[in-house]
């Protein structure tokens, strides 16, 4: 039966062109971004899967930076101890040479001398972006080496640790902060100031305060005011008098006032080794300092080393053994972790890729595939444009029939 008023088959033939249309539109879509899953409406699920790995792909990121950031920690430190290593063997020969009575011991102690400077300026330099592993001011760091998700989607961070060590001839053994009543950095309505002690620092608001009197030789307290440094040595002459934290006092309040700083010291004679600072100027000060014990630190030992005599020199062979196993220990052990943070990163940078790949395995277009569907809509697209024009024809022959 024919119908003027219902074409069955121009509706069949424009269902087909919208269908040939909306396929078409996916597919020069898909060409565009490159993407089989561009959005959350192509595929849900997928698109969910996909976000997920891309924020750990950048979580990664950040974890190859931490870890490229710890390896080139570790490699400082690592070559101030293999250092540290070469300049205690080269040591070894100048104590093992006054072991002969024949020699001019005070020369060689001289070398001696300043191959112990040398260590002391590498142990002090051996630190990258402030964190120095070899000169006892920290106990271990820890790198960021991964991001760990379980089956629940639950997310932890691993980290690998590093334990620093210690080849400074001094240990830290205090160190003291204030900022200030107002728990800000000190300004000229403050009185600011800690105390430190031989044992920990403890905050007295507007005072330093030198309270231990065992100190012994070459112990060393320092001072950070604002950019100046201020440090005062103990002599031997300070540990055998009666009162060793007034003298420190007194050596530390010339030093202040040696500086250009708009500080003013006074010396609180009514409290032994008391001194108060007040801030002169407008500018905010920050005050800290640390205590160092002589002879506390891993190579503590090398100050004693003296070959300028016959029992010095003998002493000095024993010792000298010990000074470079601990070097070479510290250096196989920065080695290690080195090597271990290395594995990471390498390890870190082919799952980053491995997840890449899997991201666009997931979401990506293939592009063959795509480029020979485009081609064979285009001509369903052209099929179906005429198919629908000549179903609405149809229609004409009727006319025929009243003719």
């Amino acid at each position: 039966m024919s119908s003027i008023l219902t074409n069955s088959s121009a509706m069949v033939a424009l269902q087909t062109l919208k269908s040939v249309n909306s396929s078409l539109a996916d597919t020069q879509n898909q060409i565009s971004t490159g993407k089989r899953v561009a959005t959350a409406k192509d595929n849900s699920a997928v698109w969910a899967i996909s976000k997920v790995m891309e924020s750990d792909v950048n979580g990664f990121k950040a974890i190859s930076e931490s870890l490229s950031l710890g390896q080139s920690t570790v490699a400082v430190a690592r070559q101030a101890s293999e250092t540290v290593t070469d300049l205690l063997t080269e040591m070894k020969g100048k104590i093992v040479a006054a072991q002969e009575d024949n020699v001019d011991r005070d020369k060689l102690n001289a070398d001696v001398t300043a191959l112990k400077d040398q260590i002391g300026s590498v142990v002090a330099a051996a630190q990258f972006n402030g964190l120095n592993l070899v000169d006892g001011s920290t106990a271990s760091a820890a790198v960021m080496s991964s991001l760990d998700r379980d089956a629940s989607g639950n997310v932890t961070a691993s980290s690998i640790n590093v334990t620093a060590q210690d080849l400074s001839t001094g240990g830290y053994t205090a160190k003291a902060a204030f900022t200030g009543s107002d728990g800000v950095a000190a300004d000229s309505a403050d009185a600011f100031g800690f105390s430190l002690d031989a044992t920990g620092g403890t905050d007295d608001a507007g005072t330093i305060v030198i309270t231990d009197p065992t100190y012994a030789a070459g112990d060393k307290i320092t001072l950070n005011l604002g950019d100046e440094e201020i440090s005062y040595t103990v002599t031997a002459e300070d540990v055998a008098s009666t009162t060793p934290e007034d003298i420190i006092a007194v050596g530390l309040k010339a030093a202040i006032e040696a500086t250009s700083l708009e500080v003013s010291v006074d010396y609180n004679s009514a409290n032994a080794g008391t001194l108060v600072l007040t801030n002169d100027g407008a500018d905010s000060i920050q005050v800290s300092g640390q205590f160092t014990n002589a002879g506390s630190g891993g190579l503590g030992a090398l100050d004693s080393i003296d070959v300028s005599n016959a029992a010095g020199a003998a002493a000095a062979l024993g010792s000298i053994e010990t000074l470079i196993d601990t070097a070479i220990d510290a250096s196989s052990a920065f080695g290690s972790v080195e090597g271990r943070i290395n594995t990471q990163s390498e390890f870190v940078s082919k799952l980053t890729d491995s997840l890449k790949e899997g991201i666009g395995s997931l979401v990506d277009a293939d592009m063959e595939e795509t480029s020979a569907r485009l081609q064979a809509l285009q001509v369903q697209q052209q099929l179906a444009t005429q198919s629908l024009s000549i179903a609405n024809q149809a229609p004409q022959s009727i006319l025929s029939l009243f003719r």
